[in-house]
């Protein structure tokens, strides 16, 4: 049986400030380090070892995954990091208070925004700071890469265009894989994984610096998954 594990980056600056994050780079707050730490602790009373880790280019995603490892004195396996499993871009929401919204807009606009598979938020113009064209990370990337807004299904085809082609091989060769990513492109993963359907994913909520484990069968479809902190609470 092969386990795949996949983490939520610990709690960041603009979570605990309420803020829509998306691309933006921000930082994890002094409770995101440490529910990062406790994972890697987690994982190692439980005996897991790592061939290959994936992450986003985002340094919240980057540096949980740098306190797992560490934790786990694994500091030295081989790390890959792409754009495709950078959170969902928030488009012109990005960087606004999520209740302030809400005042504005609506609170049901602001869920559909936030949870529907198929709706974006407002572009960005190309112009504006926030557009991911204009930052040096992302200089490499082509115009139909860049973002300026995101639904959800975008989010899923990147994701999971990275996960077959990239990721699953990795498994097929038998390798232990640790992805600390964020809650939109987990949520993108686990929607493909689990098959869940368009209604499902918008109640699924991912609990920061818990590691998921799940366990997959021969042909590496899922058997169940479940969060290693309360392991006894198998989903």
């Amino acid at each position: 049986m092969t386990k795949l594990i996949l983490v939520r980056h610990g709690q960041s600056i603009w979570n605990l400030e309420n803020k829509f994050t998306g691309w933006t780079d921000v930082e994890l707050s002094s409770k995101g380090k440490a529910e990062a730490k406790e994972a890697g602790i987690v994982l190692k009373e439980k005996g897991y070892h790592f061939d290959l880790a994936y992450t986003s280019v985002l340094k919240r995603a980057e540096d949980t995954l740098n306190i797992i490892l560490n934790e786990m004195d694994e500091k030295n396996i081989e790390i890959n990091k792409t754009y495709k499993l950078n959170e969902r871009h928030y488009g012109a929401l990005q960087g606004l208070n999520k209740d302030q919204t809400k005042e504005k807009y609506g609170e049901e606009q602001v869920q559909i925004w936030r949870r529907s598979v198929d709706v974006r938020p407002p572009a960005l113009e190309t112009t504006d700071p926030r557009y991911p064209g204009n930052d040096l990370k992302y200089k490499d990337l082509s115009e139909d890469q860049l973002p300026k807004t995101e639904n959800l299904d975008d989010t899923i085809k990147r994701v999971v265009d990275y996960f077959e082609n990239q990721i699953l091989p990795q498994l097929e060769r038998g390798k232990n894989i640790i992805i600390v990513a964020h809650g939109n492109s987990l949520r993108a993963l686990m929607k493909y994984l689990d098959n869940i359907s368009d209604e499902e994913i918008m109640k699924l909520e991912i609990e920061t610096g818990n590691p998921i484990c799940y366990e997959l069968d021969n042909n590496l479809k899922p058997i169940k998954h479940y969060y290693l902190k309360n392991e006894s609470n198998n989903s």
